[in-house]
């Protein structure tokens, strides 16, 4: 029978600070969970129901952590969902390590994106086109945000990512930035190899004027009606889109 002490303590990684203190994130939902337990991810506790199990009884079986069979009602207490009736996982935060973008690489540098709705569709986006490296300016919303998560549909578990200065960063790398804004090149009519540095800016503010600078190719997605702006994440899809169908 699971705790009150420990439904708590799950309940709690719902704030940043509580995630950051316990180096611990949670995820809900049969989607997400099965995702997390065939992943690198180093999960500790599992929490299901009759339900899952009878659809997920290899997962549940083969795991090493401590897992509860429990009612739904103890998943709604201690998640985020207004409902869910299958399962719901604790997991260990990965270190926070850098990596280099290659020759022949695609990767997704989210410069001030904090939404959290927004970075899942983007890590989610991310993974449709075989993108699996993102990097996150400092403010950028917090990657193990339950909302995140869940809008990543468990594309969070098939992408590195990590937080850093996007200055220092970018102006390290040999492989060119592309920057999204309204004054660019029109993204139909431009060169796109296939590899590179794709920056996307804030939600309302674009790219910073200090990135700005570092960017070696400015993009922009033409428009045909009246829209003043386009939403990120889309805009995201859009540029990945050209950039693979290009190549």
């Amino acid at each position: 029978m699971i705790s009150k002490n420990t439904l708590k303590f799950i309940k709690s990684l719902q704030q940043k600070k509580f995630r950051k203190q316990e180096n611990a994130f949670f995820v809900e939902g049969a989607k997400n969970v099965t995702e997390l337990l065939q992943s690198d991810f180093e999960v500790n506790q599992l929490l299901y129901t009759e339900k899952f199990y009878e659809k997920h009884s290899s997962l549940v079986d083969g795991f090493s952590g401590q897992s509860f069979l429990v009612a739904q009602k103890n998943l709604e207490s201690a998640g985020a969902f207004k409902t869910n009736d299958e399962a719901l996982a604790v997991a260990r935060i990965k270190e926070n390590h850098s990596f280099d973008v290659k020759e022949g690489e695609m990767a997704i540098a989210l410069d001030d994106v904090r939404d959290p709705g927004n970075l899942g569709t983007i890590i989610r986006i991310a993974d449709w086109y075989g993108i699996n490296k993102l990097v996150f300016s400092e403010q950028t919303a917090d990657f193990y945000n339950p909302k995140v998560l869940q809008a990543s549909m468990g594309s969070f578990t098939r992408i590195q990512f990590f937080y850093t200065s996007l200055k220092t960063y970018l102006s390290q790398q040999n492989q060119k930035v592309y920057g999204a804004f309204l004054d660019g090149e029109n993204i139909h009519q431009a060169p796109l190899n296939g590899e590179g540095i794709i920056l996307m800016g804030n939600e309302s503010k674009g790219i910073s004027a200090e990135l700005e600078a570092l960017v070696d190719f400015k993009l922009t997605i033409p428009k045909f009606g009246n829209a003043e702006s386009l939403n990120v994440a889309i805009a995201t899809a859009v540029i990945c889109d050209n950039f693979k169908r290009n190549n």
